[in-house]
């Protein structure tokens, strides 16, 4: 069975993951072949992005402390320009973050964060003067 042919989740499970998946990064995400993207939106995003008790921000917050630790800076790049979007975390949050980061995950991994995030400040700064999003 794999995603593509739909036989692993039913419709409604790959509905809620697609809606979540947009909620969070802010863009709007439709069906993709093969079964990293079944999983990822039918488990990752239609059931643990999901569940209650966390809120979009706590676990954006948890998972940019997670990807900064493990040195994944580009992907955490992606987190930074969603939160921004989506006017989660401001731009001095985002600067708090990797300055405390920076004492938990190393000075260097931290300083990595806040270049990634001056390099995401700008890229949105960029948009908003070419009129785009």
């Amino acid at each position: 069975m794999t995603a593509t042919d739909n036989t692993t989740a039913d419709d409604s499970t790959r509905t809620r993951g697609l809606a979540k998946m947009s909620e969070v990064y802010g863009w709007e995400f439709s069906d993709g072949p093969g079964d990293h993207f079944g999983i990822t939106a039918d488990h990752l995003f239609a059931d643990i992005w999901s569940r209650p008790g966390l809120t979009i921000r706590d676990r954006r917050l948890l998972l940019l402390g997670a990807l900064s630790a493990q040195g994944h800076i580009d992907v955490a790049e992606i987190q930074l320009g969603a939160a921004l979007r989506n006017a989660e975390l401001s731009e001095e949050q985002l600067r708090e973050v990797a300055i405390f980061l920076c004492h938990y995950i190393g000075w260097a991994a931290g300083t990595k964060l806040d270049t990634a995030v001056g390099t995401v400040l700008a890229q949105e700064r960029r948009k908003q003067r070419e009129g785009g999003n």
